[in-house]
């Protein structure tokens, strides 16, 4: 019998190596305590559901990154800092890539466990942008939250197809479309007004 202060590690362990090879969506619980050698009881205390699991996943996951931050990182572009910090995500992730396959796959097509998944990823993706040195306060911050979860599903999908050991193609899409974003800024910003126009708007408002 798994000691009660081992249940939680064992249950997340089992069960990520279930749906690696079962499948999420017909995992159940009683299937986890049965292969882990634990009883139902063990896991409901540890885990009220399936969707408790992956928010333990999740926020390993997390630690793995935060984990692997650097005093050095602020010094560099804010470009390499989420370079830096999303090929963290992708190390961590990698020995469950089975199971995050199973996962991605069999929540696409719950609407409920998508919604799940869409509230997780945001809390990760609020961190991971923390990690960056970026500010995710108010509604600019929301924007970044968004605008990152977007670009790391866009790049998750290349990572889960990608099985090569230095995961190049993962990194070259992950590069290219943090190029993209970076030329979006900037091209946002050149479309402010320029200040010698606002210099010339004041003198026309100035009473005569």
């Amino acid at each position: 019998m798994v000691k009660k202060a081992d249940v939680p590690k064992t249950a997340l362990a089992t069960a990520l190596n279930l749906a690696a090879q079962r499948g999420w969506r017909d995992l159940t619980l009683a299937d986890i305590a049965a292969e882990g050698g634990m009883t139902l009881a063990q896991v409901h205390e540890a885990y009220g559901s399936k969707a408790a699991i992956l928010e333990a996943f999740s926020d390993e996951i997390d630690d793995a990154v935060l984990a692997g931050d650097r005093a050095d990182l602020a010094a560099e572009s804010v470009r390499d800092r989420l370079f830096d910090v999303l090929m963290r995500r992708f190390d961590a992730l990698a020995p469950h890539k089975d199971a995050v396959r199973a996962i991605v796959r069999d929540c696409g097509a719950d609407p409920c466990a998508m919604m799940g998944s869409a509230c997780r990823l945001m809390r990760s993706m609020a961190w991971m942008l923390e990690a960056a040195r970026i500010d995710t306060s108010g509604l600019a911050g929301r924007v970044r939250i968004k605008g990152l979860m977007a670009l790391y599903a866009d790049v998750m999908r290349t990572w889960l197809a990608d099985d090569s050991e230095d995961m190049g193609k993962t990194m070259a899409l992950l590069d290219k479309r943090l190029g993209q974003v970076d030329r979006l800024c900037a091209a946002l910003c050149r479309m402010g007004p320029r200040r010698g126009d606002d210099r010339q708007d004041d003198a026309v408002e100035q009473p005569a």
